[in-house]
């Protein structure tokens, strides 16, 4: 199969893809399909079989899950460059939570069966899928332990700091991110209301700019200064 020279380039922006064997990119990148995802789009749901590896061209994955209830969890949004899908990859077992478009989204899919076959051929790659999951599972471990001892502004700051960077993906700091309050509180497990007078009051600090569905980082050494208090 042709690959787009684009895929490349776009993946090639992410940290993890950047420093894979070019061998294993270029297996990568031929055993690739395209996908399209509509807004609202399921891509895999809680309890579906393994079906591969997906990278985020354009758009945003929300990854969650909702209770019988109907209350959300939202553990995050998934930006380009970023990779996902690969805790099946290890252990075979059905998908842990809901992977939806949250808007109009393109991916590039590395199907289950194919993926297998060449680690198979070459089981040295398994430990680039280790990292790429371990980078995660560290990020998952920090926002524990922050939710058990800080405070809702520095949980804040650090999120978004987090999402800025592209949770470690990408070089540098954008300053103007597709998040809304209620996504923001919804990953981090607080009220909309607290959610709202930490922005408000970042915003009067001269921190942050806050728009319909984004927020602006205007002064990145603030976020930094209140996500690392000295007393905990």
């Amino acid at each position: 199969m042709t690959t787009d020279p684009a895929w490349r380039t776009s993946l090639l922006q992410g940290h993890w893809f950047k420093h894979l064997p070019l061998l294993l990119q270029d297996s990568l990148l031929e055993l690739a399909r395209p996908r399209e995802l509509a807004a609202g789009q399921y891509l895999f749901q809680r309890g579906d079989a393994p079906c591969g590896l997906y990278a985020v061209l354009t758009g945003s994955m929300r990854v969650g899950a909702i209770s019988s209830e109907g209350k959300e969890a939202l553990l995050t949004l998934i930006e380009a460059p970023q990779w996902f899908g690969e805790i099946s990859l290890f252990d075979g077992q059905p998908r842990t939570h809901d992977a939806l478009a949250e808007g109009a989204t393109r991916l590039l899919w590395i199907p289950q069966a194919a993926l297998m076959a060449c680690l198979a051929q070459q089981p040295a790659y398994w430990r680039d899928f280790a990292l790429l999951m371990s980078q995660k599972l560290r990020l998952v471990f920090i926002a524990l332990e922050q939710q058990s001892l800080l405070t809702a502004g520095p949980r804040v700051a650090h999120r978004l700091l987090q999402v800025a960077a592209g949770y470690g993906e990408m070089e540098g700091s954008r300053r103007l991110l597709q998040l809304s309050q209620e996504q923001l509180a919804l990953m981090l497990s607080l009220s909309r209301q607290t959610t709202n007078q930490v922005l408000k009051s970042l915003q009067q600090e001269g921190a942050l700019r806050l728009g319909y569905g984004e927020i602006e980082i205007l002064d990145l050494a603030r976020l930094q200064a209140l996500a690392c208090p000295v007393n905990v």
